[in-house]
Order: C-alpha cells, then structure tokens, then sequence
C-alpha cells in the first residue's frame, strides 16, 4: 500500500500538477470515508487504493475544491443572439457521495460488509 505522500504525488500527477498538497490530502481523506463508510471497514484494504485514486480524481474534478468559483455544465444554449447557460457547480456534485459511489458499486461491493 501506498503512503499517503505517494498518494498525493500520484494524485497531483493524475490531476495534471501543480496542485496543493492540502486540497488533495482534503479530496483523499473525502474519498477514503465515503469507501469506508460505504464498506462498512474500519481500515481501507489494499484492493481498494486505485479506486480510492480514481474516486479522489473524480471528486476533484466534480467540485474544484480551493477554487473560488467553477462553473457547472452546460444546460441549455441558443444559437440566434448567443446564450449560454450554465447549471452551478454544487448541482455537478448535488447528493455527491451517492452520485459518485454508484459508478465504483461494483468494485466496492466485493468489499462491503453487511450492515445488520
């Protein structure tokens, strides 16, 4: 398993750099307790780090986190005298971590714990 050093490095890579290390440790200890809340673990096994990375990266690019403004998707645009309108970017990442986890489902489930 990784340190939480060379996580953040290859975090920073993965995001294309230049990126301050507290806003990915923020995004990187956001993606660890949604899995682990989610599995239901006390500890992240080994088998779950790349998707712990790809969930950071998601998350990372959903809300820009140190950003002081992103804009959200397109939601509609009008080609006679120009219009664009843009959803905001706490909607891109409304009901988030649910949103998120339903694409790692799958990968997570070998993991999860039944929740009696």
């Amino acid at each position: 398993m990784r340190t939480t050093k060379e996580q953040t490095e290859l975090l920073d890579k993965l995001l294309g750099g230049g990126i301050d290390t507290e806003i990915l440790l923020f995004a990187l200890e956001r993606a660890r307790e949604m899995i682990l809340n989610y599995c239901r673990l006390k500890e992240l096994p080994a088998g779950l780090e790349n998707a712990l990375l790809s969930l950071c990266v998601d998350i990372y690019r959903a809300e820009q986190p140190g950003r002081v403004q992103t804009v959200g998707v397109v939601k509609s645009m009008t080609e006679g005298d120009v219009s664009i309108s843009y959803g905001s970017a706490a909607s891109a990442a409304e009901n988030g971590g649910l949103a998120f986890l339903k694409d790692y489902a799958k990968t997570l489930d070998r993991y999860r714990k039944a929740g009696w």
